[in-house]
């Protein structure tokens, strides 16, 4: 015979167990005491081993479950405490999402580090404090919701410091004058151009310590190209694509709006220059 007690006084997690659980040769019993109330496992079998590792996964989906959002929430809250509320949560809601994803690594590996603690725990011992366990004996699966953290938290950075760096630059296109009136942007795998209205090629700088509208969001090779338009200030970009659409396109959308138009047949309207 095996019995575990689990120690708890959280409601939802004291329902869940005794309406959920369930394996041949097993009774629940509970008992409230001074401090917690004990949900006690009694397996009568002759494979304590299953039983064990039954109850050990079924624990595993219990903290996953009753848990992790609020595991994740006060690593968030301690470590970035100066983020708002609603910063918080938007993080919040994408680790979560992060981790549901069977597609994703760290979503089976939390599910082992879980289990493999409990499995351990429970062979040796014969009750456990659940948020105690949480605490002290799941530091890998702490540590691991830690790390995702840190992912995510980079990654609104980095995507606020962007909307930062497209507003200011959406903000100064608008309150200068265009010095020209028409630019073509022949965007490529290789060597984009840019045309001014008579096709003849614009000339771009090379030297990137000289741009002067370049942040820490860059887009390589092209940040010539961007600087070049903000500088010339077109009233009109025709882009002709001869590569997909992609995320330095849809920037320079936001920046210049209104100003951007598409070609999608190159420069057939134009004389035939050699790409």
């Amino acid at each position: 015979m095996k019995s575990f007690a689990l120690k708890t006084n959280n409601k939802e997690i004291i329902n869940y167990l005794l309406n959920n659980f369930s394996y041949p040769n097993t009774y629940i019993s509970v008992k409230k005491f001074k401090i917690y109330t004990n949900i006690i496992f009694h397996y009568t079998g002759k494979y304590p081993n299953s039983f064990i590792g039954e109850l050990s996964n079924f624990l595993v989906y219990t903290i996953l479950k009753f848990k992790e959002s609020k595991i994740l929430e006060r690593i968030i809250k301690t470590n970035y405490f100066y983020f708002s509320e609603d910063e918080q949560e938007i993080v919040l809601k994408k680790c979560l999402v992060f981790l549901n994803d069977s597609a994703n690594v760290e979503h089976q590996v939390r599910i082992e580090h879980i289990y493999v603690a409990f499995l351990k725990y429970i062979s040796s011992n014969k009750s456990v404090i659940l948020d105690g366990f949480i605490n002290f004996r799941l530091y890998n699966y702490i540590k691991l919701l830690d790390y995702v953290v840190d992912i995510f938290i980079n990654d609104f950075v980095i995507d606020r410091e962007y909307k930062e760096f497209i507003n200011l630059l959406k903000t100064y296109v608008n309150s200068k004058p265009s010095n020209t009136n028409l630019v073509h942007f022949i965007y490529k795998e290789k060597n984009s151009k840019l045309l001014d209205g008579n096709y003849k090629e614009i000339p771009l700088k090379n030297d990137i310590s000289n741009l002067n509208y370049i942040s820490d969001v860059s887009f390589s090779e092209n940040d010539i190209s961007l600087n070049t338009l903000l500088t010339i200030l077109p009233r009109k970009i025709v882009i002709h694509l001869f590569k997909e659409s992609d995320e330095f396109i849809k920037t320079l959308i936001c920046i210049f709006e209104n100003r951007i138009e598409f070609s999608n047949s190159g420069l057939e309207d134009g004389p035939k220059i050699p790409f």
